[in-house]
């Protein structure tokens, strides 16, 4: 990878994404979130799947640098098992400490956020 140094974990989650995939959107289960800019080289799909009151599983694909493809695999490892509003807890900044993302990367993290608020928006709006 060329650009900024990365750290042992941006390089791990990008070198072993957990939870590559994709759900049927048509799930009434499954809230889907597709964010970002193809025009910009940074595009994030991520969805839940959720059992009851909390995020079964969370799956994700991405196109971008290491870091936006270790920010989606973080976000979607950190959603499994939460409820709804914990999700919506998770901010960029803890994406961005967990992941030790260099400051010109800090739109990954970012991303990520915008990625977890829109797919638990999807999921409450199909649930509507």
């Amino acid at each position: 990878m060329a650009g900024p140094s990365y750290g042992p974990q941006v390089l791990d989650h990008y070198l072993h994404p957990r939870h590559v995939g994709s759900f049927d959107p048509q799930d009434p289960r499954v809230g889907t979130a597709l964010v970002g800019s193809p025009a910009l080289g940074q595009v994030l799909k991520l969805q839940i799947r959720v059992q009851g009151s909390s995020i079964e599983s969370a799956c994700f694909r991405a196109f971008g640098c290491g870091a936006a493809i270790a920010a989606g695999s973080l976000a979607a490892d950190w959603l499994q098992g939460r409820s709804l509003d914990q999700a919506l807890d998770i901010r960029s900044q803890d994406i961005v400490q967990a992941l030790d993302l260099p400051p010109a990367k800090l739109h990954c993290a970012l991303l990520a956020q915008d990625a977890i608020r829109a797919v638990v928006a999807d999921y409450a709006h199909k649930r509507s």
